[in-house]
């Protein structure tokens, strides 16, 4: 079998470009094909062609597209990324599984609607196509060691899940997959939530509170909070309580994880090899889908599981609207 044909939608700007408007995401997620021998990225869309052509330079793509419509038209695609603002993800992404493509890696947040959300989800459903969408945190080395931590009973009964980032939607959508994430999947029964709209911005084209706390209950019977904006309080970025001690994922890489467990009289910090917010997590991404895609497994990053997250969002959202 030859190499999966790879389309990028949405080269952008790279992070560290001072004229980005956005994580430069397409970027990453270049890396992680040129490090696979499975695909080669063989076309490009975007609708500046000065970003397009830059993105050119430095990872490749023989054509270059200003309508991604007439890429997916022409280029027999495999696998497509999706690296643009939210509210175009649910037409590029129908627009590719109706393209025939076999997978299609799609940023986060999913999108400003959890209909489009869902609509996402189904049409890749109904037709076959493999959907994931960038929660790169779960390949994270704090993240799971923590997980491990946890499953290995150094902090007893898991009984609390706790998370501080500056919004719900953005942001937020990464710390809502942690903890379904933690918890192994187990799915939310209910959801408490308010918001405060004062302080609040516009995140990529989609409006966000300034601050705004979310209370869940797991059908395990376990509890999560997450606590937004200017006046979160960030001690900790995720706090998973036990009966018998508590760790702590950090918000730098001064402590990226520690933990108060059993026996233990003080905290201890875990030695990790990556950090919080390592680029390569993207990479690992993109290598499991590509793995997922030629073993017929499901990928980690699996569009359900973004889709629980989003749930809680949206949740958050109408629970304060009534």
């Amino acid at each position: 079998m030859g190499k999966f044909r790879v389309g990028i939608i949405g080269c952008g700007r790279p992070r560290e470009s001072g004229k980005a408007t956005g994580f430069g995401m397409a970027y990453s997620h270049a890396v992680g094909y040129e490090t696979s021998p499975d695909a080669e990225i063989v076309a490009l869309a975007d609708i500046s062609r000065e970003n397009a052509d830059a993105f050119q330079q430095e990872h490749g793509g023989e054509r270059i597209y200003g309508d991604y419509r007439e890429m997916l038209a022409k280029e027999r695609l495999d696998i497509v990324s999706i690296c643009t603002w939210p509210g175009l993800h649910a037409e590029m992404v129908i627009a590719s599984a109706e393209a025939g493509v076999k997978a299609i890696h799609c940023e986060k947040p999913m999108a400003p609607t959890y209909g489009q959300a869902v609509r996402m989800v189904q049409t890749c459903k109904e037709r076959g196509v493999q959907l994931t969408f960038n929660h790169q945190r779960r390949f994270g080395a704090p993240f799971r060691k923590a997980k491990e931590l946890l499953h290995a009973g150094a902090i007893g009964e898991l009984i609390r899940l706790e998370a501080s980032c500056g919004d719900l939607f953005d942001w937020g959508t990464h710390w809502f997959d942690m903890l379904f994430f933690y918890n192994d999947e187990t799915p939310a029964v209910w959801v408490i939530g308010q918001i405060d709209p004062r302080g609040g911005r516009q995140i990529f084209g989609v409006p966000s509170e300034g601050q705004g706390i979310s209370y869940i209950k797991y059908q395990n019977g376990v509890h999560g909070l997450l606590v937004t904006g200017f006046e979160a309080g960030w001690e900790a970025g995720n706090r998973l309580v036990g009966t018998q001690g508590v760790i702590e994922v950090g918000h730098s890489n001064d402590v990226p994880l520690r933990m108060w467990g059993k026996g233990q009289s003080e905290w201890q910090a875990i030695d990790l090899e990556g950090g919080l917010h390592y680029r390569g997590y993207v990479e690992q991404g993109i290598h499991d889908l590509i793995d997922a895609l030629k073993t017929g497994r499901e990928p980690e990053l699996a569009s359900w599981k973004a889709l629980k997250a989003t749930e809680l969002i949206f949740a958050t959202y109408e629970s304060s609207r009534r």
